[in-house]
């Protein structure tokens, strides 16, 4: 029985990572993820549902549009396994509590980050924006059933970390602004993401993905200076980064909290 379950997260988990690459492809280009209907970017041929079954479509028609036979890039199924991954990993971490639902949301959303950042260096507002929404209902949420998460039980932690991984963001963009006289120190995106971020984290758990992230993200870009594989001056996204300390926070943040804070506590 729980064999199934997990089954059906995965499929849940393919099919919405399906969704994700049509935001990733058509986002960024200003245009509606539900029209028109999915079709080949080559040929512009309209999709037939079988065509649309996810990481499989691909398989059989051996990575390449049945109808031009223009090849289609490994990302698409790439991305559906992905979403697939994190969905299951999701669930084994919080079952059947609510908060899987939200944390699969937010992640749904941070996947789609991911990739526009990479291949765009932006974080569209209108994500941020549906990562607010799905925030804003789990602060309504938890004011009547406390989310574990959060650590405490107030009901003001989503708005405290709201504010708690943003505001440090802006602070270090507009310190770098003027320190490096550049408005590219730091995108606002970045700013803007780790407030539906904080939101489902509480402020507590945003600190730690926060930090995972700082530190993900000066490690990377310290090595490929080093290996001389990017520029100084070539711009590096720190949305990815972002979006990793995100999803080992959703894993492991409310542990890592407790565990630095015991240890402070302690005086170890």
């Amino acid at each position: 029985m729980f064999i199934l379950v997990y089954l059906l997260i995965f499929v849940l988990g393919l099919s919405v990572g399906s969704f994700m690459n049509v935001c990733i492809y058509r986002i960024p280009k200003g245009e509606s993820v539900v029209t028109p209907p999915s079709h080949c970017t080559a040929c512009g041929k309209r999709l037939k549902p079988m065509d649309l079954i996810p990481v499989f479509s691909y398989i059989f028609n051996k990575g390449k549009c049945k109808y031009c036979g223009d090849k289609i890039s490994i990302r698409y199924p790439a991305v559906e396994l992905l979403t697939g991954i994190v969905f299951l990993l999701l669930f084994r971490r919080y079952e059947l509590d609510i908060y899987f639902i939200f944390a699969a949301y937010i992640m749904s959303i941070l996947i789609a980050v991911f990739f526009i950042d990479i291949d765009h260096k932006i974080i569209p507002d209108g994500l941020v924006l549906a990562g607010i929404a799905g925030g804003f209902l789990l602060f309504i949420y938890n004011i009547f059933f406390p989310v574990d998460i959060f650590i405490s039980r107030a009901w003001w932690n989503p708005l405290v970390g709201a504010v708690t991984g943003s505001g440090f963001l802006f602070a270090a963009a507009l310190a770098g602004s003027i320190i490096y006289k550049s408005d590219e120190a730091l995108g606002m995106g970045d700013v803007k993401i780790f407030i539906p971020i904080g939101m489902f984290l509480g402020w507590r758990v945003c600190i730690v993905a926060l930090i995972l992230a700082i530190l993900a993200g000066g490690i990377y870009s310290i090595a490929v200076l080093v290996l001389r594989i990017k520029k100084k001056k070539d711009i590096i996204p720190f949305g990815p980064f972002i979006v990793i300390a995100a999803f080992t926070a959703l894993m492991a943040g409310k542990e890592l909290y407790l565990w630095y804070t015991g240890m402070y506590v302690f005086g170890l």
